[in-house]
């Protein structure tokens, strides 16, 4: 059991509440502008800025917002310059993370990356000090509640799938970062609009955390989701889900 499951979904039944704090627009924004940079402005034509524009109206953002920071990006509107920047670490417990921001001040944020981690029993690592533990692939999950086994799993998989696996009240389904448009796009086909959709560093082995070290987890995790630079965390925790909701209340 991944434990990102669960932490996707019930992050994901208070997105609403998120919303309100401006910090999905934020983060979007972000990712809008560096993805039409890397990859231009034409979302036919660039898979990743394809997928950000449709987080964005799932997520109500306005389509002049949306605009903007695609234009921002191709450069006919000015504004401020971001760069993707990656930091590891070890939470408590010994779990492993993976951070990855989007920045116009590297040292400023990495500063505050490294307070973060300290402060909840976690600490910076050097480079490749955890990535060695985890392979990059398209990751979306999906409630139980929403799908029905076959037609998602025969869905994914003729769409491109690699691995569709059941964590308790969620379907799991891997891709390479390739295969990951094609197969969230048939996932959207189906009327299914996924808790969470993203190319992420995915564990290959998990460290159960259970009592302090996961209520601790849990709060850097927050910490970690509320800094305005931080765009996703990958993690091999595996905490339950009571618990998780538990830490949260």
């Amino acid at each position: 059991m991944s434990g990102h499951s669960k932490w996707a979904s019930i992050k994901h039944k208070k997105g609403a509440a998120d919303a309100k704090r401006g910090k999905v627009f934020t983060r979007l924004i972000k990712e809008l502008t560096v993805a039409a940079r890397a990859g231009g402005g034409d979302p036919d034509m660039n898979p990743r800025l394809r997928t950000i524009i449709a987080d964005a109206k799932a997520s109500n953002m306005p389509r002049e917002n949306i605009d903007r920071a695609i234009r921002r990006g191709t450069g006919q509107e000015p504004g401020v310059s971001f760069e993707e920047a990656q930091y590891e670490g070890y939470g408590p417990g010994g779990a492993a993370l993976i951070i990855d921001v989007l920045t116009d001040n590297k040292n400023r944020t990495a500063g505050e990356i490294r307070h973060l981690l300290e402060k909840h029993g976690g600490n910076l690592a050097a480079p490749n000090a955890v990535a060695w533990m985890f392979h990059k692939k398209g990751y979306i999950v999906v409630e139980k509640s929403k799908a029905d086994e076959d037609t998602l799993m025969n869905a994914v998989l003729d769409a491109g799938a690699d691995d569709f696996q059941d964590d308790e009240d969620n379907w799991e389904v891997f891709t390479t970062p390739d295969a990951f448009a094609a197969v969230n796009d048939a996932v959207k086909q189906l009327g299914i609009e996924p808790v969470t959709a993203k190319v992420s560093m995915i564990p290959q082995n998990y460290v159960k955390l259970e009592g302090k070290p996961a209520q601790q987890m849990v709060k850097l995790m927050e910490g970690l989701e509320d800094h305005d630079d931080v765009q996703n965390v990958s993690s091999n925790f595996d905490i339950s889900e009571k618990e998780i909701e538990a830490s949260l209340a």
